[in-house]
């Protein structure tokens, strides 16, 4: 594991990528910030208050979000008063979403001096066609993928970390994770079992950049951290992701919902840093009913208890 660790903070060393060395901004370090965040539970937070309860809960970084959720309408890069006071107020790492394409959103947050920048497909999408090019930032980008080729397309594009996303709708549904998840390392274990003849033939397949999928092939992984992302609400789910091969996970604000938010969030992180101890993982997964009664899971959809 450790050889992958040294290979994924060194990706690029050679000359598949060129223009990052010549804007300063080297991918191989926007990667190794990236790896900080390894084994970690990113908490999504929509005020200060929710970010201090994240992070004494132990989050590994909070990713910081509009407060305005309504099904209509468009939803944009947070207000930049709340980025500075979430920033003020904590200590982790701050994350921060930018719409696809929206590279002045992208500017704007690197001007307020976010850790990381999520270009999402979660919020609304400026550009149809086109992905930020991320090789011009200085902030680490991360990007949503639902398959290995998109994964993979998006790190070619300059993504230091990968988000495998399931369920967007805010459901507690963590098939579709599950799904996308197992789709991913499935390829992977599929590639791994080729021979360099045929990688050529399945980087087409996946479309994606042909030396990315042989690299892959060589480290037996996605090149950059992967994160699993949707419907993960309960510490058995963030435990099933890490099991999966996942390197951490994405931890929706719905965990605030109902009472008692620092115990759920916390239940989650010690999950993420104890996936295999399923004494641990009794331990966390006690006591919770009260505390996320309003997280009734009806067919796909989470309804808050009637």
């Amino acid at each position: 594991m450790a050889d992958q660790d040294q290979g994924a903070v060194t990706l690029y060393s050679g000359a598949a990528i060129t223009d990052a060395a010549k804007k300063n901004h080297p991918f191989s370090v926007k990667v190794g910030l990236a790896q900080v965040l390894r084994g970690g539970a990113i908490v999504e937070v929509s005020s200060v208050d929710q970010a201090k309860i994240a992070e004494s809960a132990g989050a590994c970084a909070v990713l910081i979000s509009d407060p305005v959720r309504s099904a209509a309408g468009v939803h944009r890069m947070p207000d930049p008063s709340l980025v500075k006071e979430i920033k003020r107020a904590v200590s982790v790492p701050a994350m921060a979403r930018a719409r696809v394409g929206h590279f002045v959103e992208a500017q704007i947050l690197e001007s307020l001096a976010v850790d990381y920048i999520d270009e999402s497909e979660i919020i609304s999408v400026a550009d149809e066609e086109h992905f930020i090019n991320k090789h011009n930032f200085r902030s680490p980008f991360v990007c949503g993928c639902r398959d290995t080729g998109e994964a993979l397309r998006r790190i070619r594009e300059g993504a230091a970390m990968i988000r495998i996303q399931g369920d967007v709708a805010g459901t507690g549904n963590v098939a579709e994770t599950v799904r996308n998840v197992r789709r991913v390392m499935g390829d992977v274990r599929v590639l791994n079992n080729m021979d360099d003849d045929e990688v050529f033939a399945f980087a087409k397949k996946l479309s994606a950049p042909y030396d990315l999928v042989a690299q892959t092939k060589q480290m037996g992984r996605v090149p950059v951290v992967q994160f699993a992302s949707g419907g993960i609400t309960t510490p058995a789910d963030a435990a099933l992701m890490m099991q999966l091969g996942c390197d951490g996970v994405f931890v929706g604000s719905e965990v605030f919902d109902g009472e008692d938010p620092f115990k759920k969030v916390r239940s989650i992180v010690q999950a993420v840093q104890h996936y295999n101890d399923p004494h641990v993982l009794a331990e966390m997964s006690s006591g919770l009913e009260s505390a996320m009664e309003s997280l009734s899971v009806s067919g796909d959809r989470i309804q808050g208890s009637v």
